[in-house]
This record gives structure tokens, sequence and C-alpha cells, in this order.
């Protein structure tokens, strides 16, 4: 899943205005930029095969230090205190979305890898599979994100036209991602594109709260 993911940030940072959106939308994807750092360094690994899924041609066969659940569980419990640490200010709540919003990731995994998620280690192996069904996929990432951006931008009205042209750009992106054409060989540039693209829509979140409080 990609731009999906983003629908647990909006619909978190809708119950916890506290939290800046660019913070949830780094939680939600905190697991694939520590796995796109991890597949750079050679400690995960992942390869480009040419009709692995029909939306997604990239077998991600070891990742247990991101994408197992128990691995999932470990990193929301540790960013979710890091939230309080830093921000005690914003209360346990904020803390317990930060921790949801990374938590959040595993779950919508579930609904379109292949078999690769693990319950622990590298083991037991899950996945539904709907990256083999691209316009379901589709679908489904964008009723995901246009349904929670409409619940942001009805509890934070004065965010809302920032907000849906986010969306309007998260959704040009899903669709070419999924139905557009495959470019990439190697699964260190996927990383490193992957990256650069989670870092982006960050900062475009963050220009979607800029200038009023939120």
């Amino acid at each position: 899943m990609f731009v999906g993911h983003y629908s647990a940030a909006f619909a978190l940072k809708a119950s916890q205005p506290r939290v800046p959106l660019w913070a949830m939308f780094l939680a939600v994807q905190a697991v694939d930029i520590g796995w796109a750092l991890l597949v750079m360094a050679g400690i995960e690994k992942a390869r480009v095969v040419p009709g692995f899924t029909a939306a997604f041609p990239v077998d991600l066969y070891y990742m247990p230090y991101t994408h197992s659940l128990l691995a999932t569980a470990a990193w929301a419990a540790a960013l979710g205190l890091a939230w309080h640490a830093l921000r005690r200010g914003d209360g346990r709540a904020a803390a317990l979305a930060v921790a949801a919003a990374v938590a959040s990731h595993w779950f919508l995994d579930l609904l379109v890898h292949a078999p690769d998620l693990p319950l622990y280690g590298n083991q037991h192996k899950l996945g539904l599979g709907l990256w083999n069904y691209p316009v379901p996929e589709l679908a489904l990432e964008l009723v995901l994100l246009l349904g929670s951006t409409a619940l942001y931008a009805r509890t934070l009205p004065r965010h809302a036209r920032r907000a849906w042209t986010l969306a309007a750009v998260l959704s040009v992106v899903q669709a070419a991602h999924t139905l557009g054409p495959w470019l990439m060989d190697d699964a260190r540039a996927v990383a490193a594109m992957a990256l650069a693209g989670y870092l982006a829509f960050a900062a475009a979140a963050a220009w979607a709260e800029r200038g009023s409080a939120a």
C-alpha cells in the first residue's frame, strides 16, 4: 500500500489536532522509511522481479526488522514513547495516536502485499495479495485516502483547501504508480525513490497545515 497509508494520518490527526500532520505522515510510513534505509544498507533484502505482482513487481523477501508484526509493534511502542517524552504537553492520547499511526502500516499492508509480511522474524508470512488486481487495489487506496481527507477537512475546515490539494496530488501519484510502466530494475533505487517520496509528502503535509493554527 502507498497513499492509502495516509488515510490513517488524516484520520488520526483529526482526532488529535495537537500532533502535526507532517508528523502523522512520517509515523504512518515509519516502517517503510526504516525499510528503505535498511535495504540501501544491505540489511533487509528485496529484488525487482517483473510480474511478481501486477501492481508492484518487487519481491520483498527479507524484511524482519521493519515489516514483521512483532517489529512493527516495537516501532509503534518506541515512537509513541518518544513522542510522549519529547512533547509531554500533547498528552498521552497524542502519543497513543502516533503509536497507532505507526502500527496501522502493517494492517493496511496486509490487504495488498503478497504473502511477505512475517508475524515475527522472517517466518509465518501473510498477505492478501490485492497488488495482483491493480484496479481494485487503486480503488481501495483512493477510497481510504479521500474518505479520511473528508473527515480531516470537516474537523479542521481552515485547512480543507490545502488538504484536498494534497489528496489530489497523492491520488495522481498513486494512479501513476499502480497503472503506469515500471522503470526501475534495482531494489536499492526503489528504496531510495520511496524514501525521497515519503520525505517530500511529509513536507507537503506541513505545507497543507501552514497559515493557521491546527
